[in-house]
């Protein structure tokens, strides 16, 4: 057993180049020495460690598929998705915070802004100097942000902006945020929000029971006066903010595999210390039986999310692909925790075992960036062509 204890059963690495097990282990390397001893302090104070986001920055937890001179490493997707991985294998909170800097303010900021403001914003962003969010989710419009109420007016030099966004992960402490709102023709346009401007407010979310360790809170637009330089040029229409959600959700795909591995290690490891009817428990059928089931579930998703990067390395994944694979390794991961737990005993709803701070934790993910019945519904319209949605 000792020999599975950390899961790669179909050899996998022999698949992976020297880049990205060395960005793999440099994340894990991270992860051990950073996170976990404190995670679980973190986690039951409902405490956001903002000390963590300068050396996440030199870590290159954020935005390291850009290139080098915005701050990035050029990494591939393959080496990325590890990297998310093991984040995540700390904290779903931990990896929430990367996904969001990188997949949600970064990528869009080089994808669609202009020059000015790939230099001024995405070298901080990078460092950890500056930590972004992503404003699109609304007190009414979650599933469905196409009926966003958020509005820009034009206003000559500016852009007025009201509305509120709600459910924004580093909002309460963030320096920037990538809003979306309708201009007066109802077209969604992308505009950098930053820290300070009059009317811009960010309240924190409090009493979760999920991802205590994230900062989560609400955006609130007052008459914001938004210059027009801060508007990103390169796209608009609701297709530019799906798009960053495109980037997060492949993260997402990878780093629930994490959390999935961190538990399946516990309970390997607790199975074969904890005695029942003198001998450890790890020599029971039902025991063996969520063991083997757990390393099976976690090789499949490994395996889907490795050819997933291929394709993604190759410009050929689609929406679809990346849905399919986050649905599926968030659930995976979600039922792992709960089985882990199982495993654990009493001593599984304590801090002093990881698996039930990932299972409140994958509540959150099973529903943020796409719920688990809208990626279901998006493989229904692939599968029959009929959007089940309206």
């Amino acid at each position: 057993m000792e020999r599975l204890k950390y899961p790669d059963f179909f050899k996998l690495d022999d698949l992976l180049t020297e880049e990205q097990i060395m960005v793999r282990d440099a994340m894990r390397n991270f992860v051990a020495a950073k996170i976990k001893p404190y995670i679980e302090r973190w986690a039951q104070n409902s405490e956001f460690p903002v000390h963590l986001v300068r050396e996440m920055g030199q870590a290159g937890a954020f935005g390291p598929m850009l290139p080098q001179a915005y701050g990035g490493s050029d990494i591939d997707a393959i080496a990325y998705g590890l990297l998310m991985q093991e984040l995540e294998a700390g904290d779903s909170g931990m990896r929430s915070m990367a996904s969001v800097q990188g997949s949600l303010v970064m990528f869009p900021i080089h994808a669609f802004g202009s020059q000015h403001q790939k230099s001024t914003y995405l070298p901080k962003l990078a460092s950890g100097e500056m930590l972004g969010c992503f404003g699109l989710t609304e007190p009414d419009f979650g599933s469905n942000p196409s009926g966003m109420r958020s509005r820009v007016k034009d206003m000559g030099n500016y852009y007025l902006l009201n509305g509120a966004k709600m459910w924004i992960t580093n909002a309460p402490v963030a320096d920037i945020a990538v809003v979306w709102a309708k201009d007066e023709n109802g077209r969604i346009k992308g505009l950098i929000v930053e820290r300070g401007m009059e009317g811009f407010t960010s309240p924190e979310t409090k009493n979760k029971w999920s991802l205590r360790a994230s900062c989560t809170g609400e955006l609130v637009f007052d008459n914001v006066k938004v210059p027009k330089e801060n508007v990103l040029p390169g796209k608009d229409g609701l297709s530019a903010p799906l798009a960053c959600l495109d980037k997060a959700r492949y993260g997402i795909a990878w780093g629930a595999i994490g959390a999935a591995i961190d538990c399946y290690q516990s309970a390997v490891r607790y199975a074969g210390e904890r005695i029942q009817f003198d001998k450890p428990i790890a020599s029971f059928q039902l025991i063996q039986k969520k063991l083997a089931e757990m390393l099976t579930e976690i090789t499949k998703a490994q395996l889907l999310c490795y050819r997933l990067g291929q394709l993604v390395n190759e410009g050929k994944a689609s929406t679809v692909h990346i849905s399919m694979a986050k649905r599926n390794n968030v659930e995976m991961a979600l039922n792992i925790a709960r089985e882990a737990r199982q495993i654990h005993g009493a001593m599984g709803i304590t801090g002093d075992f990881p698996v039930m701070r990932h299972m409140m934790n994958l509540e959150s993910v099973i529903t943020y960036e796409g719920t688990h019945d809208i990626h279901l519904l998006i493989l229904g319209q692939e599968i029959t062509g009929i959007p089940a949605f309206k």
